[in-house]
């Protein structure tokens, strides 16, 4: 199956306003708005839908509150999304949602699939002169970012009722992979090999209730985890943690708690794996969590640890 990534991701809000000054603060592009809906998109046109939690045309939510109610993923063509229609068909929750096969899956997540809409986006990243290719940059400065712009969202995560039977789903029926787990905890699985370290993580809390965790969205390289980070702190979003780095998928991050729910991360630089990637077992603790991180962020003005938490 040639799938693709996430296309849309929908969110049910308390607050629709605070939630459009949040992601244009968070770099996204505004592409309509008003009383009830409003619609973003990322540099490769991963749309953020946002409306009100109480719009009746809106899928359950899983939990109370400001929260994700539906995931649109994408395929490469006609071919490919006859295909998820024939594998979805037998599941008693089958259904079509904007002409796309769709259901819900064993977490209570609503998920659809379409011919994927995103584009190319020619960017550059910032080159590293690293020990090996010294030279990558020559005879100019650096790149620093004012603030981010996201490219793509790069992977979701829930709190799972019953891991097994989710990652049973998508990997038995919809034949994601497995790339890491968490034995009995959690599971990091990606939708395309070759391809990223996952698209999607699925983690099981001790009271086995669902959630969202957090969306992730893809930047340029570390520099824009950066100036991303610092950005959304002088705009007075919060950070929970960040910058650091992930031990499971090697990659950069910054979290920020988001009014529409969970928290949202800028991430880059991780793991690319193809057939050959062996998965790995790793013991869930702080220690697979970061390799290294900032517990509540840098204070965008100061440019130092936010001062109410560095003596915690």
């Amino acid at each position: 199956m040639n799938f693709t990534g996430i296309e849309q991701i929908t969110h049910g809000v308390e607050d629709l306003n605070e939630c459009i000054r949040f992601y244009k603060d968070w770099g996204l592009t505004k592409v309509s708005a008003d009383d009830n809906v409003a619609v973003f998109k990322t540099l490769d046109g991963t749309e953020v839908v946002l409306c009100l939690k109480d719009d009746p045309a809106l899928q359950p939510a899983i939990e109370d509150g400001s929260t994700m109610r539906h995931v649109v993923w994408g395929v490469k063509d006609e071919a490919d999304l006859k295909a998820v229609r024939e594998l979805l068909s037998a599941q008693e929750t089958y259904g079509e949602v904007d002409g796309c096969p769709a259901c819900i899956d064993p977490n209570g997540m609503s998920i659809s699939f379409r011919i994927t809409q995103r584009h190319a986006v020619d960017i550059k990243s910032a080159p590293l002169n690293t020990w090996d290719q010294p030279d990558a940059r020559t005879d100019r400065a650096s790149t620093f970012y004012d603030h981010a712009e996201p490219v793509k969202i790069g992977h979701v995560v829930f709190f799972v009722a019953d891991l097994a039977a989710t990652e049973a789903f998508y990997v038995d029926v919809l034949g994601f992979v497995v790339s890491d787990r968490y034995p009995g905890a959690g599971t990091f699985l990606r939708c395309a090999t070759p391809g990223g370290h996952h698209s999607l993580f699925l983690l099981e809390r001790d009271d086995k209730k669902a959630g969202l965790n957090h969306v992730a969205y893809t930047v340029r390289d570390i520099h824009e985890v950066f100036g991303g980070g610092l950005q959304i702190d002088r705009c007075g979003w919060k950070t929970q943690i960040g910058p650091g780095r992930h031990p499971v998928s090697s990659a950069y991050f910054w979290y920020v708690e988001s009014p529409a729910g969970a928290l949202a991360e800028y991430f880059t630089d991780e793991d690319y794996c193809t057939e050959a990637w062996v998965p790995r077992e790793f013991e869930r603790s702080n220690e697979a969590f970061t390799e290294w991180a900032i517990a509540g962020g840098i204070d965008g003005n100061t440019r130092r640890q936010n001062a109410s938490l560095k003596n915690k």
